[in-house]
């Protein structure tokens, strides 16, 4: 079973890879190519097409998600307990370290490099999108793919929740991406203004992320479900 707080945390998880620098910029534009239109030109993109493509491309890597989440739910639940502990412990140091990366911490080579899946185009833009998705959700650029390693770390340690966790984290992602398909030439606009902004949000859940790590590496973060962590800080600052 899992908790409130760690499906928020996924959420939150996949808003943060929308955010991630070194993908933010590109996507209004990428969204805006998929349906065949233009930003940028001083008459305004059609809305619709950029907004349904927009689906489809969440779609796509939503359906990812939710086949790993089921696959990770099938090979790891029926794992002897102490085996769950172990994994528990080497899922812990994963997201600790990921967490590190998004600080600026540790830069690890195959986190630098970007993977590309190609996807070739279709007459039907839409199946066009949905591939496109797919291909997003198993070839992540590097700043993103840290974020992702976390919450599918975080999923490995709770094989009963990976699926609701990898949903909640493709919600969180997809939600943008949406909104930014039905509003492509403002959400431009507004990227280029606060852009810098996505670095300090990295940042911030890179140290949630660790904080979280140390939990799962502890096997403390069923206490973190029910805040007993800040019950008993409550209750030591009223000694």
């Amino acid at each position: 079973m899992t908790s409130d707080t760690t499906l928020f945390i996924a959420f939150i998880g996949g808003i943060v890879a929308f955010l991630s620098p070194c993908v933010l910029p590109i996507i209004p534009g990428f969204l805006a190519y998929l349906a065949g239109e233009s930003i940028g030109s001083d008459q305004k993109p059609n809305r619709l097409p950029i907004f349904i493509n927009s689906v489809f491309f969440v779609l796509g890597f939503s359906v990812i998600f939710a086949l790993i989440g089921v696959l990770l739910n099938t090979l790891l639940e029926a794992v002897a307990y102490d085996a769950q502990l172990w994994l528990a412990r080497i899922g812990g140091a994963i997201v600790i370290l990921f967490g590190l990366y998004l600080v600026g911490l540790w830069k690890p080579k195959f986190l630098q490099q970007e993977h590309k899946i190609q996807v070739k185009q279709h007459k039907s833009r839409y199946l066009t999108s949905f591939l496109f998705g797919a291909a997003f959700a198993a070839g992540w650029t590097p700043c993103v793919g840290a974020v992702l390693g976390a919450i599918l770390a975080l999923a490995a340690t709770q094989p009963g929740a990976a699926f609701s966790l990898l949903l909640a984290f493709a919600l969180g992602l997809g939600v943008p991406f949406l909104i930014v398909g039905a509003f492509a030439a403002e959400a431009t606009i507004w990227i280029h203004k606060y852009g810098k902004v996505a670095k300090v949000i990295n940042v911030i859940f890179g140290i949630a992320l660790i904080a979280l790590g140390i939990l799962i590496f502890t096997n403390n973060l069923a206490r973190l479900a029910n805040f007993e962590i800040l019950n008993n800080y409550l209750l030591e600052g009223e000694l």
